[in-house]
C-alpha cells in the first residue's frame, strides 16, 4: 500500500510555548489509524498542524507524496483531507440537507461517490430529519451530520477528533457501525478518541503522545497485549 500521509518531526508552538517536540508518525491508504493520548497532550494541535489551521515551526508533512505543512488550510482540504471537528461545527441555521449539499464535492475522484443518497442510508436519522436546522438536532444527529458532511468531500483522508466524546451510548455505536462500514469500503481514517477497546477492534496502527512527543506507537495486537500502556498515558 502507498503511504497516503506521512508525519515527520513535528514541531508547533502557540507563541513562545512549544506543544509538539517531534511527532511523527504514518497511516496507508486504505488504512485506520488512531492518535492515542490523555486531553492536552498535543492531539489535537497534530491535527491542526497538519490540516494547516496551525502552521508548524518544524519538521515535515505530506500527503498524496505532496510536502504541504507550508499550504494554506483551503488548498490542503481541497486535496482531499476533511476533519470532523471536535464539537462538530455544523451551520446552525442551515438544514440537515442544506449542511451535506454545502460540501459536495469530489475531491478524491472517486468512481463511486459519497452523495446525498448514500449518506442518508448510512445515517437514516439524517434523512429523518432532513429539513431540521442545524441547531434543532440533537448531540448525536449532529454528529452524523458532521461526519456525513465530511464524507460529502470525498477526501483521501478522513480525520474524527474525539468523534464520540459526549454521545449516549447508543449512539457512539452508531458511529462505531460507521467507522467500521467505512473501514470495510476501503476509506483511509485516523480517529482520535479515548475509547481503547473498540479502537483496537476497528484501526490497525496507532500513536500514543504525551506532552507533545510520541510515547509509543504499534498494532492492535501489540495495544491490547499491553493494557499498562492505556493506563499510563491514555486513562482509561
Amino acid at each position: 500500500m502507498e503511504t497516503l500521509l506521512e508525519v515527520d518531526d513535528l514541531q508547533t508552538a502557540y507563541g513562545s510555548s512549544q506543544i509538539l517536540f517531534g511527532v511523527g508518525f504514518s497511516i496507508r491508504a486504505g488504512q485506520v489509524a488512531t492518535l492515542l493520548g490523555r486531553n492536552g497532550m498535543g492531539k489535537t494541535t497534530t491535527i491542526r498542524s497538519i490540516l494547516g489551521l496551525t502552521r508548524a515551526r518544524g519538521g515535515s508533512v505530506r500527503f498524496l507524496g505532496e510536502r504541504i505543512d507550508q499550504l494554506p488550510a483551503d488548498r490542503i482540504a481541497r486535496m482531499g483531507m476533511a476533519v470532523v471537528p471536535e464539537g462538530r461545527q455544523i451551520f446552525a441555521t442551515l438544514s440537515v440537507q442544506e449542511n451535506l449539499l454545502a460540501f459536495a464535492s469530489n475531491r478524491s475522484r472517486s468512481d463511486q461517490p459519497w452523495t446525498l443518497e448514500r449518506v442518508y442510508h448510512l445515517f437514516p436519522r439524517l434523512k429523518e430529519r432532513a429539513r431540521n436546522m442545524g441547531n434543532q438536532l440533537s448531540g448525536g444527529e449532529q454528529q452524523m451530520l458532521a461526519v456525513g458532511r465530511a464524507l460529502m468531500t470525498n477526501p483521501h483522508l478522513l480525520i474524527l477528533d474525539e468523534a464520540t466524546e459526549g454521545l449516549a451510548p447508543l449512539i457512539r455505536e452508531d458511529i462505531w457501525h460507521c467507522l467500521r462500514t467505512l473501514k470495510s469500503a476501503g476509506q483511509s481514517i485516523l480517529v482520535i478518541d479515548k475509547y481503547v477497546q473498540k479502537l483496537v477492534q476497528l484501526a490497525e496502527h496507532h500513536t500514543i503522545v504525551e506532552r507533545g512527543k510520541v510515547v509509543w506507537s504499534g498494532s492492535s495486537e501489540e495495544l491490547g497485549a499491553q493494557p499498562e500502556l492505556w493506563h499510563r498515558y491514555i486513562g482509561v
